[in-house]
């Protein structure tokens, strides 16, 4: 028997815990937070509203948004010995980018607040400190950034809303309204999305008992891999390949008759529309224009080759192919397409580890060994 007969790869399917933070359902192309579609709360309520909900268990009503909003927002101040240390942080990373910068500036983040295990701590302690950390990396982030392009980072301000404040941090200028309800539109659709590499990876790091930084820190390291968070520049990339409708179908033919991975199409979960991506659709073309026209032009001709070429597999564009065409329509800078979606997702690992954090059991899984038969004698040197 072989070992994928016996355990699904990449443990796709296994089911590991309980949480009653949200779900995916692949089959129905749905996904909530707790009990609510996402993207009806993507639609309808606000950034602050939604961290809310998943780290406290309810929309708020309206007083109770203003004092969460007034609390996280005064919690964007960076630390002096932080902030010392950026540029040095921008320097290393120039070549890898904030979010490579972003695992060291959280790590000092967290030890300069004195963040202490989550396993000796309070749980209204383990809250204030996933509000810290959560409210702070939009501002390493766009400082990160910055540095890296000789300019100076933007302060904080506590009178705009998160997503506000991260455009006005990155651009230095007030952000126009319209791109920043469709930055927090997209921002609320990423928080959470089940048990995904990142989010399970901050799971497992907090049933160690490890403080919140060690826990988003490790999150930030599996965001960063290209199979996971890197793909929305990607699938814009893939944009500026083709070039102009006529090139979609021999360009598309080629590489997925050589076996190559279409940019910003498919995904391990969903076997339909991905609900994130329809969406976004509908956000950029609430914008128009010749990218979003040619966008919805690739996306139709390349479903249709992919239907005709792998019929038994029905692939369909996933988030990142219309996250690209938006965060690039509202002034975005493609290194910035994955830390801007970890700036949202910081949230949805902030929900977990509280949530994993209540339990003292180590994750701790088996692996069977099928190397060489043991035991072997043990030669001598020489």
């Amino acid at each position: 028997m072989s070992l994928t007969s016996e355990f699904p790869r990449g443990l796709a399917g296994v089911v590991v815990t309980h949480t009653a933070l949200g779900d995916v359902r692949g089959r129905e192309g749905f996904y909530h937070y707790r009990q609510y579609s996402a993207v009806e709360l993507a639609e309808r309520r606000t950034f602050e509203d939604v961290w809310h909900l998943m780290v406290l268990g309810e929309l708020p009503d309206a007083a109770a948004l203003r004092e969460f909003t007034a609390r996280t927002a005064a919690l964007r101040a960076l630390p002096e010995e932080v902030r010392a240390a950026l540029p040095a942080i921008a320097r290393a990373s120039a070549l890898s980018g904030p979010l490579a910068g972003l695992r060291s500036a959280l790590s000092l983040f967290g030890a300069a607040k004195g963040f202490r295990p989550v396993y000796d701590i309070r749980p209204e302690q383990r809250l204030a400190d996933t509000l810290a950390a959560s409210a702070v990396v939009p501002t390493l982030l766009t400082a990160l950034h910055r540095l890296g392009q000789g300019l100076e980072p933007v302060e904080p301000r506590a009178d705009l809303s998160y997503a506000a404040n991260y455009l006005y941090m990155l651009t230095g200028s007030e952000p126009d309204p319209a791109h920043t309800r469709a930055v927090e539109r997209y921002l609320i659709s990423t928080i959470d999305h089940g048990f995904n590499a990142s989010t399970f990876t901050a799971r497992v790091i907090t049933s160690t008992g490890a403080d919140v930084a060690a826990c988003l820190v490790g999150a930030v390291g599996a965001l960063s891999g290209p199979l996971h968070g890197g793909a929305p520049s990607r699938a814009l990339d893939t944009l500026d390949a083709i070039g102009t409708p006529d090139r979609i179908d021999a360009w598309i033919r080629e590489r997925v008759l050589a076996g190559d991975r279409i940019m910003g199409f498919g995904h391990p979960v969903y076997r339909t529309e991905d609900p994130r991506s329809r969406m976004l659709r509908g956000i950029a073309q609430e914008f128009g224009g010749p990218l979003v026209e040619f966008a919805v032009e690739v996306e139709r001709e390349v479903e249709a080759i992919l239907a005709e070429l792998k019929p038994h597999r029905e692939l369909h564009t996933n988030v990142e192919f219309y996250a690209g065409v938006v965060m690039e329509l509202c002034g975005l800078p493609r290194d910035m397409f994955t830390p801007t979606f970890a700036a949202a997702r910081v949230v949805g690992w902030s929900a977990n580890i509280l949530e994993q954090s209540q339990d003292s059991k180590i994750i701790r899984p088996a692996a069977r060994y099928v190397g060489v038969e043991a035991p072997q004698f043990v030669p001598e040197l020489g």
